[in-house]
């Protein structure tokens, strides 16, 4: 096939980290503003931001809470069920996939979610990528007690773990943010650089291939501020292969991102509305 002969995805992966209380949570729910509607994934209770946000677009977030612990890591298992792209049950209480007690105690308490069923519209969140790999890691040493420390053996299966799910996400058909922190690493030409965060270092110096559009939140001058382009900062790895720099925005948002930019006038709409909306709140 010619590369002439292609088109652009209408779906879209995007990788969203920072240091924490840098605006990221808010940057993914304010899509909601925009029309989107989210699936999000809770993995650390950090759903409270959201609840500013005006009723109508609260009605666009279906909140599934995965109450992860290191007692309890079902973070994992559950993302890897949902991004094989089976149809899934996930129950109310637990977080987990076709929980056996509640199925028997409260069989109407679950919500199901089905990846490849998603329309170009909906946006799969998952918050967090740092809690995400805490939990597979929780789930590898289970069977040792509280003064385990992970070894070499430990890291690989973890990165293998978290391999796959990125690659379900990297050629999946259906839309997707994942929400992390920030790690300081050495790269492979000396320099250090800001990157987004999972599991160990050495795979998080390459968790950004997996994504399409690599976006850093920070705050700067007392004010949220976000970038996407390959030179937003000389020590943070950021970039978007669609080219779109959020950071030349009045407003930084993702919209731009998830319109796609293929329809320059319909973005534009968007974005002046949603600018509109921010600035009446504001």
């Amino acid at each position: 096939m010619k590369l002439s002969q292609l088109t652009k995805s209408i779906y879209h992966h995007v990788i969203v980290f920072g240091p924490s209380k840098a605006g990221k949570t808010k940057l993914v729910g304010d899509l909601s503003r925009a029309g989107f509607h989210l699936n999000w994934f809770d993995l650390e209770n950090g759903i409270e931001t959201l609840l500013q946000l005006p009723i109508d677009c609260q009605e666009r977030i279906n909140v599934f809470k995965i109450p992860d612990t290191k007692d309890f890591p079902v973070a994992g298992d559950t993302l890897t069920h949902v991004l094989k792209g089976n149809k899934t049950r996930i129950c109310l209480n637990h977080g987990k996939v076709g929980c056996a007690l509640c199925l028997k105690s409260s069989p109407g308490g679950f919500q199901e979610i089905h990846l490849p069923a998603q329309r170009p519209d909906e946006i799969f969140v998952i918050d967090s990528g740092t809690q995400w790999s805490n939990s597979v890691m929780s789930h590898i040493g289970r069977s040792f007690d509280d003064t385990w420390k992970p070894e070499w053996d430990h890291y690989r299966t973890q990165g293998a773990i978290l391999d796959r799910g990125l690659s379900f996400i990297q050629n999946g058909g259906f839309n997707c943010v994942l929400i992390t922190h920030e790690m300081e690493i050495d790269m492979e030409d000396g320099k250090k650089k800001l990157v987004p965060v999972m599991g160990s270092s050495n795979f998080s110096r390459n968790t950004a291939k997996y994504f399409g559009d690599v976006v850093y939140c920070e705050v700067k001058n007392r004010k949220h501020c976000a970038g996407s382009s390959t030179i937003y900062a000389p020590n943070i790895l950021t970039g978007s292969r669609l080219g779109i720099t959020i950071e030349n925005d009045p407003y930084a948002t993702l919209v731009r991102i998830f319109t796609n930019d293929s329809s320059p006038d319909q973005a534009k709409q968007i974005l002046s509305e949603l600018n509109s909306k921010l600035q009446v709140k504001g």
